[in-house]
């Protein structure tokens, strides 16, 4: 029982959230991918897979961000008491979790087409060099946006098998939330981490934090409603969008620096945030008759060589 209450904490299954603001990307980019594709079935099957593949790819980068913080967590407050920073389990056999967790989810990424596989390997770099961002930029919440919505683009691709202008306009929206609410997020420590040198945009926009947060959700905001506006969208439908939209404000009315429990509060409410747009997209999406002005998609056969090419 002690075993496994440590591999709970080690993957945060316990906390949710973030498996959640991992998955409500993937969802996202197959929602906004399903307009060409009725499938319902494989829309839903996919689902599934997506959300297996977000509780297990999470977990392995909690487990691998904590190898990689391990001294840096011995000296923070709210992650000292973590598992590998505490001693209660060993480097190597960590290792061993994310091994298998990997595994598992390398066996879910091979139910996908070809492009989405090379896409869903291509995101192992950007899991596993963010933890060593904070040492070298203050902006790895940057990264981390980069990192966590990857999930839009292979959403999209696992119906589509070729890559477009919709999901990229969607990934730089979302890029900009996880900019936003990292930055929040990163409020927490930001004592503690000034200490030690560990870098971050809460500590950078520290003196204006809240001019910053509201210019990354605005942004956020503004790209979300470039691509309704490139769809044939139902104007009444737009009205949906003021949902997510007033999440993200009272995030901003909320939460103080000086107080880490209203920067935790603030950071929750994203998880009703990505529900709320997947809300709206899912709406308005089902009510496009077609889209209008996009160039023509190149062919999956020669726009998959192309994206092997690139990556390898």
């Amino acid at each position: 029982m002690e075993k496994f209450q440590i591999f709970i904490q080690l993957t945060r299954l316990n906390k949710p959230v973030g498996i959640l603001l991992l998955f409500w990307p993937c969802v996202w980019g197959l929602t906004l991918a399903y307009y060409y594709n009725r499938e319902t079935i494989l829309y839903l099957k996919y689902i599934i897979l997506f959300f297996l593949g977000s509780v297990l790819m999470r977990s392995a980068g909690c487990i691998f961000n904590d190898i990689a913080d391990r001294d840096f967590d011995k000296k923070v407050q709210r992650t000292k008491k973590r598992p590998i920073a505490s001693g209660k389990i060993s480097v190597l056999n960590a290792s061993f979790y994310i091994a298998l967790l990997c595994l598992l989810s390398l066996l879910i990424l091979l139910q996908f087409n070809f492009l989405t596989v090379i896409l869903g390997l291509s995101s192992m770099i950007l899991a596993f060099t963010y933890p060593f961002m904070k040492r070298i930029t203050y902006w790895p919440q940057l990264f981390l946006g980069l990192t966590f919505n990857w999930g839009i683009i292979m959403g999209w691709t696992s119906i589509a098998n070729d890559i477009s202008i919709e999901p990229i306009i969607l990934y730089i929206a979302a890029i900009f939330w996880t900019l936003g609410y990292d930055t929040i997020y990163g409020l927490q420590d930001m004592g503690d981490d000034e200490i030690i040198g560990i870098k971050s945009t809460s500590i950078k926009f520290k003196n204006s934090v809240k001019i910053f947060v509201g210019t990354c959700y605005s942004l956020c905001v503004l790209f979300i409603l470039i691509l309704y506006f490139m769809m044939e969208i139902d104007k009444y439908l737009l009205v949906l969008s003021i949902f997510f939209i007033l999440s993200l404000i009272y995030q901003i009315k909320i939460f103080k620096v000086e107080n880490s429990k209203s920067c935790l509060d603030a950071f929750k409410i994203n998880n009703l945030t990505g529900f709320f747009v997947l809300f709206a997209n899912k709406a308005q999406i089902l009510e496009v008759k077609k889209f209008v002005s996009f160039p023509p998609k190149p062919p999956p056969i020669l726009l998959t060589k192309t994206v092997t090419l690139l990556l390898f």
